[in-house]
């Protein structure tokens, strides 16, 4: 600010700062890389660092060459291939017990704010002598889902067990969380790895589908119904009877003639109705996100009626965005959602604790998942409308 001496009333112009942007659609992945070559001088390690990665170069840059027998460098390559252009990786030390590598990956990615999608294609690693064990996949898997339901800012892409059609029923009957979907089966790529015959598991594929519908159209979007890029063929060839008898929870990878092979499915793995869909989960937490990040600086403000005043006007300006870009449904404001932060949520009791309490209402758009319509063959021709 300029300085005046005489009195008198001065205008200044002031520019106000938009809003932090809020990225989604940033995996980390974790997966293991071979120890840092003694002969070359690396100021960071290698092991259970994240590090930013937005070209492929940059990966061998980072880790030197991945290991041919494990699926990192696949599930990387699947996500830059399908969209992804941004993601973070943490590299996990083959010398120590597996699950031990993978907690201390986890514990390394708990600081990092800017990631909202964790993928860990490694878990799927069969032990020395090519045996998968399930039971110690399901212990990581769980891990990988406790960490996002303890942080509650970011979202696990999970494998199928390469096995039959049987093996994902038990995989899904023992996983929960709506934090976390799962995807079957397995994607064959062209100079996969020799064993098992060329496949992989899906989820770095999957994962650049949610970056690029996140940045197409937004985090509401199911991540679904989009071609695979660089995937020549599944391990198993699901029909529509097959899809429809699993139970939900199960979103499947199907090749349909001339469409491609495509991501058919966008549930999460809760049996509670009202996270059913990852895009309705995905958006309630980037909102919290949100939150989060650009409401830090009302900490400490006076606990009064302009605070409150603040708040509410933020948060309504957000979520109007929100309405405007199709993530919440309803023709008004007032009916796509609702923010109270005044006297009745915060009566005198909660002042004196020094909290600061607002509700929110969202109305979000749920995905056209099953969509039915009617043929009509008629004197008059044929027509074709919705079912009443």
């Amino acid at each position: 600010m300029s300085v005046v001496q005489v009195p008198g009333i001065y205008l200044e112009e002031v520019v106000s700062r938009p809003p932090a942007e809020l990225r989604t659609g940033v995996p980390a992945f974790l997966g293991f890389v071979h120890p840092d070559d003694p002969t070359v001088k690396n100021a960071t390690p290698r092991f259970n660092t994240p590090r930013v990665v937005t070209l492929w170069p940059r990966v061998e840059q980072i880790f030197g060459p991945l290991p041919l027998d494990g699926y990192l460098g696949y599930a990387l390559r699947g996500f830059l291939q399908n969209g992804g252009s941004l993601c973070y990786v943490v590299g996990l030390d083959p010398s120590v017990d597996r699950e031990a590598a993978l907690l201390a990956g986890l514990k390394s990615l708990e600081p990092l704010d800017a990631v909202d999608l964790v993928c860990a294609p490694d878990v799927m690693l069969p032990v020395p002598g090519g045996v998968v064990r399930p039971d110690q996949i399901l212990r990581m898997q769980r891990a990988l889902l406790e960490h996002c339901s303890r942080l509650a800012d970011r979202f696990a892409i999970l494998d199928a067990w390469p096995s039959s059609l049987g093996g994902v029923l038990d995989q899904r009957r023992a996983l929960q969380s709506s934090n976390a979907a799962l995807y079957y089966p397995w994607i064959k790529i062209q100079d996969g790895p020799s064993t098992p015959g060329g496949l992989v598991p899906p989820c770095g594929h999957v994962a650049g589908v949610y970056a690029e519908s996140d940045r197409e159209f937004g985090v509401h979007k199911a991540p679904a119904n989009v071609a695979l890029e660089g995937v020549l063929d599944l391990e198993d060839d699901l029909t529509d009877a097959q899809q429809a008898a699993l139970p939900k929870g199960i979103n499947c990878l199907r090749a349909f003639p001339g469409r491609g092979i495509r991501v058919w499915g966008a549930q999460t793995l809760s049996d509670d109705p009202d996270w059913t869909y990852v895009g309705v989960r995905r958006l309630f937490l980037t909102a919290a996100r949100w939150i989060e990040r650009n409401l830090a600086d009302a900490t400490f403000e006076p606990n009064d009626a302009t605070l409150w005043a603040r708040i509410t006007r933020d948060l309504s300006a957000y979520f109007t965005g929100l309405l405007r870009q199709g993530a919440l449904k309803g023709n008004t404001a007032q009916e796509a959602f609702y923010v109270k932060c005044d006297a009745e949520t915060n009566p005198a009791s909660v002042r004196d604790a020094g909290l600061v309490v607002t509700e929110i209402g969202l109305a979000p758009v749920l995905p056209g998942e099953l969509i039915r319509v009617h043929i009509v063959n008629s004197p008059g021709g044929v027509s074709i409308a919705a079912p009443a």
